[in-house]
């Protein structure tokens, strides 16, 4: 296990590596130079070296990038050229709303995903299996930010039930865990479930359904095992396929929330990337992107471990 586990790992470096430069060439892709925001169009030629020098753009690319890796290996991802914070700063602040964001949203969808897969399959062509996947094909098809505006109409305008935007009365990005806060987090949550409760439906019915159909369980059935052990017996059979789609999902979660978060003014990563993008703030663009990227890679790594745990017939090649 210790050997899967360190090839995994050195698997996954190249990958970061590759991640790290694509998230550097944003400065060379993006259009226009990125100090726009903060050199005046009249400003003398002396200015814009000094300013290019603090910011260290007047080396070779291939230089920044070396001193780029090095810094964010050491958890430096340089100044906001918009605001001039530490980008660091502001990434972990909004990487936590995020998080808090995902996880409510994977409660929700992964529970509500789990429980209506397994009842479509063991209720296969019922009333209950078409229910499922009924709400299955609508939990996909349903642009989020489109359902998160119904809901603001429907919940926060006519009803006056819950808050639509910011995460806290008092504007602030940070997170208590009072009622005055929660119910900032219900709609955006609910908003951010529906399609990987749809996903997680399909694949839990699709995997449980053939399960039921292999010989084991009925050779199960007819040593007269009840209802709840074969349950267990299909769970764990099932674990590992859908467990890899729970991996894949809660990171796109993490990294697909850009719309949500700014439909609801969410102080997550989604909400600042778009910031960073209207405002041209590379660095801060660069940052969010690089952190994003690792966290799935991680998440990628922990699921492949996690699998390996689960089902013993996984090759650990």
């Amino acid at each position: 296990m210790f050997a899967f586990i360190f090839k995994r790992i050195l698997y996954a470096i190249p990958i970061a590596l590759a991640v790290a430069a694509v998230c550097f060439s944003l400065v060379d892709l993006a259009p226009g130079d990125p100090l726009t925001a903060v050199i005046p169009a009249d400003a003398p030629a002396e200015v814009v070296a000094a300013i290019k020098q603090a910011y260290g753009m007047d080396r070779p690319l291939v230089v920044q990038f070396g001193a780029w890796v090095q810094r964010a290996l050491q958890g430096d991802l340089g100044l906001s050229v918009a605001t001039g914070r530490p980008v660091m700063g502001d990434i972990a602040l909004a990487l936590g709303n995020t998080l808090l964001l995902a996880v409510a949203a994977t409660v929700i969808g992964f529970g509500g995903g789990i429980v209506l897969g397994t009842l479509a399959a063991f209720f296969n062509g019922r009333w209950i299996d078409k229910l499922a996947t009924a709400i299955a094909i609508t939990g996909v098809s349903v642009p989020h930010y489109w359902l998160g505006l119904v809901l603001v109409i429907v919940f926060s305008v006519q009803l006056d039930w819950l808050p639509s935007m910011g995460a806290g009365a008092d504007g602030s990005g940070e997170w208590r865990w009072d009622w005055a806060h929660l119910q900032y987090l219900v709609l955006p949550a609910v908003t951010m479930c529906f399609i990987p409760m749809g996903i997680v439906t399909r694949t839990v019915r699709a995997t449980v359904a053939e399960i039921l159909n292999a010989e084991f369980v009925s050779a199960l059935r007819a040593r007269g095992l009840g209802a709840l052990a074969i349950t267990r017996h299909v769970a764990k059979n099932a674990a590992p396929t859908v467990l890899s789609v729970m991996g894949l999902q809660f990171g796109y979660l993490l990294g697909g929330s850009i719309l949500v978060e700014t439909v609801f003014s969410w102080p997550g990563t989604g909400f600042l990337l778009n910031t960073a993008i209207f405002q041209r703030d590379i660095p801060l663009l660069q940052g969010i992107i690089l952190v994003l990227a690792m966290f799935f890679v991680a998440l990628n790594l922990l699921v492949d471990v996690v699998q390996t745990l689960l089902d013993p017939r996984i090759k650990r090649s």
